[in-house]
């Protein structure tokens, strides 16, 4: 069954569109009125008339929508940017580097290789964002009745062009080879250096200026156009692309399908073309990796470089893609070795600690991600009274920012916490807000998704909190906000939190850089559809849970590829470290927004650490790689600092100096007795990472010490699974979100009974 139209909240309000009191949802309320003290985003949408509906932000292309004229912007094989005189076209491909600072693929300054224009109008003032489907945009240049519109996107490696009132130009900073062609023929091969295009005026064109670097098509009145990156420069090459070029891509639809018993999470990319003249059927398109090693795409023998790794060249109206989902858990489960005394004085521990119950959506987000992973470790160590503690302080928490309102009825100020529905822009903002949450619309997939994953939860033990009429309704807004599944949401735009095509997030909503959009902290995204997926199956809602595992088994695949890379294949050789710690549109960097500490650096990219994390421990031998260049990167950095105390009692052992805990866990799923050592060895004022606890650390270290590494190649009929590996005998663990007791069978044959809402777990002999 198709789930890309899925999750139509159809039973929550509509916004009122002029409404100043606080609008309910179930006993939630939010506001439609900036809270006093509250900053919003820019007033300014750079869209025509056109494009209606919630705005798409945090998107690869979101700097057109909020400039007047766009910054670079990466649809991989190409760069472009709207400048004055039109868009800037290159190729990054074709001058790839990378060292141990990163892989760069940028577009150097000036208007190289080329700019497509139009005849009448020598500047343009703004570039507006015309019309946008699922990874394609097109950008409107005008000046009065003169019109220059220009299509690109994800894969393609066309820009399609429409031009009213004038004919299309192109002007190049420095006289291109024509190999191909000459004044009188409607298609000409080119070379910018060693960066080659096809140009393709309609039938019937000849060319002005060809011999200086300002030339224009006279196309007779007819306005399409087309320019072409080409992964060569010959002649049979330039015909392939000759056959396509007229056919313009109109729409990109994405859909999706998560086959639960056979545990294949499917994507197809489908491809709407308008032929302005005989044309193929379809058209070219280029593969990220991510795809072509997980597709039976018609392939060419033709590819581009990308920061990405190799891009395929394929063919026709639509491909699809196959997964496999890993499966996750609410949490690991206890295993015998593990000793209760000792982890229920670390619960203790915590329930002393006085929780954050106020704070901005990151934060305190991140202290109800913590109390989260609390409750389902004090409910196996049979501590009923701290897990009812710990959910009543994630209650408390959320209800607070999930009213408008104080107790005395007045409205609540930004710094009281409370979410605020920003019509202008489609999009439903938390105060305080932190990392401009709120005047960029950054991060809302990392700050929600704590939130929503807390929700699930709480809904696994009580699941008439989350019934719509209670709290649940505000929790489907958060998803709505970051993940909204339909189309036609007249509140949200579809799916704001996923490039699709892309594979993964974007965490910037405005993408004002000139190295394109970001995202840093892989697994906050992943997080957030942990929570989605975790929700679903609270409230046996299969299709948000659907939703949840298709966004997951998607952006896991593309973390492992240009993150991790934890086969080795794509990431060039001269790129020297073991991560890339932040994917840029035009590179992948090895560094963070606030430090340079190789704890950090590395640790961004695992935090937090809950029964989702054990996809990072899929690729064991990568667990020991990566873990093995942090502690080299490490040696490193002390050189440079003074000396300081070790963390442990032996002189020779590994030290650490932020977030030791999170160094540890990762370092569990490929060596868990040095992981345990390690935490055995910490000094008795040690201080977790914020959004982590002790009791959490420990459990997770002893349960992988028992039961071994990640097995990647079993999977199971559930979406709660895990199975693991040590010397040869594999647990087998699922757990049952239902009311009644079911069977996991998994993929070897194994089956495991699952008591209701409880874990299942088999040791083979």
């Amino acid at each position: 069954m198709n789930r890309s139209l899925l999750l139509v909240l159809c039973a929550l309000p509509a916004l009122a569109p002029n409404q100043q009191e606080p609008v309910q949802v179930g006993l939630a309320t939010y506001t439609t009125a900036l809270p006093a003290g509250a900053k919003r985003p820019q007033d300014s949408i750079y869209r025509t008339s056109a494009m209606k509906g919630p705005m798409p932000t945090n998107d690869w292309w979101s700097s057109l929508s909020w400039m007047p004229l766009s910054d670079t912007m990466f649809p991989h094989p190409l760069a472009v940017r709207a400048v004055e005189g039109g868009l800037r076209v290159f190729y990054p491909g074709a001058r790839l580097t990378a060292n141990e600072q990163g892989i760069f693929g940028m577009n150097p300054a000036g208007n190289g290789d080329l700019v497509i224009g139009h005849s009448a109008v020598s500047k343009f003032s703004e570039a507006r964002a015309d019309a946008a489907s699922d990874w394609f945009v097109s950008a409107m240049f005008e000046n009065g009745s003169k019109k220059l519109r220009t299509s690109f996107g994800h894969g393609s490696p066309f820009v399609f062009v429409n031009v009213e009132g004038g004919n299309p130009t192109l002007a190049f900073t420095e006289k291109p080879q024509i190999w191909s062609g000459d004044a009188g023929a409607a298609t000409l091969g080119v070379s910018v250096g060693d960066r080659h295009y096809g140009i393709f005026a309609p039938t019937g064109s000849s060319w002005t200026g060809l011999e200086g670097t300002k030339w224009m098509a006279e196309t007779k009145g007819k306005g399409y156009f087309s320019v072409a990156v080409l992964p060569d420069r010959s002649a049979k090459t330039l015909e392939l692309f000759h056959r396509y070029a007229h056919a313009h891509v109109t729409d990109t639809r994405v859909s999706w399908n998560y086959n639960e018993k056979s545990s294949v999470v499917s994507t197809t990319f489908t491809f709407a073309t308008k032929s302005f003249e005989k044309s193929e059927s379809g058209t070219l398109f280029a593969l990220y990796p991510h795809q072509w090693s997980n597709s039976k795409a018609s392939l060419t023998d033709h590819s581009y470089s990308s920061v990405r790794g190799e891009m395929k060249l394929g063919k026709g109206a639509s491909f699809t893609t196959e997964m496999k989902f890993h499966g996750l858990l609410p949490s690991l489960p206890l295993t015998s070795g593990t000793d209760k005394a000792k982890l229920t004085g670390f619960i203790d521990d915590e329930v002393k600690n006085e929780s954050r119950s106020k704070g901005d959506t990151y934060w305190l987000g991140k202290e109800i991600g913590k109390l989260a992973s609390m409750i389902p470790i004090a409910e196996r160590v049979g501590n009923k009274s701290a897990a009812d503690l710990f959910a009543k302080r994630i209650r408390t928490a959320m209800e607070n920012f999930f009213t408008a309102n104080k107790p005395d009825g007045s409205a609540k100020s930004a710094g009281d916490g409370v979410f605020y529905y920003d019509k202008n822009w489609g999009t439903l903002i938390g105060y305080p807000a932190s990392f401009g949450s709120d005047i960029d619309l950054n991060d809302h997939h990392f700050h929600y998704g704590y939130f929503i994953r807390a929700a699930g939860e709480l809904a696994r033990r009580d699941p008439s909190w989350v019934a719509d009429s209670k709290w649940g309704g505000m929790v489907k807004l958060l998803i709505r906000d970051i993940a909204s599944a339909d189309r036609k949401d007249p509140q949200f735009p579809f799916l704001r939190g996923i490039d699709p095509y892309a594979g993964h997030s974007w965490a910037s909503g405005h993408a004002k850089f000139g190295d394109g959009n970001n995202n840093e902290s892989s697994s906050e995204a992943l997080n957030a559809w942990y929570g989605m997926i975790l929700f679903g199956e609270a409230t046996g809602d299969k299709e948000l849970r659907d939703l949840g595992v298709w966004l997951f088994t998607t952006e896991l695949e593309a973390v492992n590829s240009y993150w991790f890379d934890v086969t080795d294949k794509f990431h060039p050789p001269s790129y020297t470290p073991s991560v890339v710690t932040m994917v840029w549109g035009g590179k992948g960097a090895n560094a963070t927004w606030f430090s340079g500490n190789p704890e950090m650096v590395h640790s961004i990219n695992f935090l937090p650490i809950t029964g989702a994390s054990t996809y990072l421990g899929l690729y064991p031998e990568y667990c020991a790689k990566n873990y093995a260049a942090l502690v080299a990167e490490n040696k490193a950095d002390d050189a440079k600092k003074p000396p300081k105390s070790k963390n442990a009692t032996d002189k020779d052992a590994v030290t650490w100096d932020a977030w030791a805990d999170l160094v540890w866990m990762y370092l569990a799923l490929s060596d868990p007795k040095e992981a345990l050592a390690q935490f055995n060895s910490r000094p008795k004022d040690f201080k977790p990472e914020e959004g982590n606890s002790i009791a959490l650390t420990y459990a997770w270290i002893s349960t992988l010490h028992d039961v071994g590494q990640v097995d990647r190649t079993i999977t199971a009929d559930s979406a709660s699974y895990a199975v693991f590996k040590k010397s040869g005998k594999r647990t087998y663990v699922a757990y049952n979100f239902g009311k009644t007791p079911r069977i996991v069978t998994f993929s070897d044959g194994t089956k495991v009974k699952c008591p209701a809402n409880a874990f299942g777990i088999k040791m083979a002999q």
